[in-house]
């Protein structure tokens, strides 16, 4: 009974051991399951310039056409009206010489006056005047993640932003 004791407890002694040795391996063997910290978390940003019309209204006083732009109305009005003006003076071919003078300067007149209600003849108009201005843009495509496991440190780019910890399953990131 002796030996059977002793094999037993040889048995018993070698189990113990090999438990103590597994337990160790165990302990040594990084695990592959389990949360990583999150120590940073970068956003990947995506950034364009994009066009946009800008449009206003913008009111301006502006001259009319005019209807008569050789302003022939005011010369011959001036210049018949400086007619029968001058005629009124001098006599005998003078007279002429007067009313010649007198249809002269009123058609001269009669030019510089219709120029002057011309230039003064204005309109106000709106209008809209528009332009294309470049505005700024921007969109978030993903995040950066800097994690530490088993104290290693390791980067993977995820769509969504993290809390402060991941999930690792076989040694890879759960991703929701």
């Amino acid at each position: 009974m002796k030996s059977a004791a002793i094999a037993g407890l040889g048995i018993a002694g070698a189990v113990a051991i090999a438990g103590v040795g597994y337990g160790a391996y165990e302990a040594m063997t990084p695990a592959k399951s389990g949360y990583a910290t999150v120590t940073k978390v970068e956003p990947i940003v995506e950034r364009w310039e994009e066009p946009r019309e800008v449009c206003q209204d913008v009111t301006s006083t502006r001259q009319k056409p005019a209807k008569d732009q050789h302003r022939v109305t005011g010369t011959v009005v001036g210049a018949v009206i400086g007619g029968v003006v001058g005629h009124q003076f001098g006599g005998g071919s003078g007279k002429d010489a007067a009313t010649a003078g007198g249809a002269i300067a009123g058609g001269v007149a009669g030019n510089q006056i219709q120029k002057g209600m011309q230039q003064r003849n204005t309109e106000t108009v709106t209008e809209q005047q528009c332009r294309t201005v470049m505005e700024s843009r921007s969109k978030t495509e993903g995040y950066e993640v800097t994690y530490v496991f088993n104290d290693n440190e390791d980067t993977i780019r995820l769509d969504k932003k993290p809390g402060k910890r991941l999930r690792i399953e076989d040694g890879d990131v759960v991703t929701p």
